[in-house]
């Protein structure tokens, strides 16, 4: 049997950590997205405010089977 997989993009903030901020966009993807299969991290970059550390952001690819 065959598949055909579609991979989306999606970018998630957190104030508390980079492991957090990959949770929250994993839990988001899979509320709106049916039979995902990986997530691959593309990026993750800081937001700095008055050289403080004030947000953690994550770039993922999301994969997903389609019906």
């Amino acid at each position: 049997m065959s598949s055909i997989a579609r991979v989306t993009e999606v970018i998630s903030r957190s104030t508390t950590s980079f492991d957090d901020a990959i949770q929250e966009g994993v839990e988001r993807a899979t509320k709106t997205l049916e039979n995902v299969t990986s997530v691959w991290i593309q990026d993750q970059t800081l937001d700095i405010e008055d050289n403080k550390i004030v947000a953690y952001k994550v770039a993922m690819k999301v994969t997903f089977i389609l019906k």
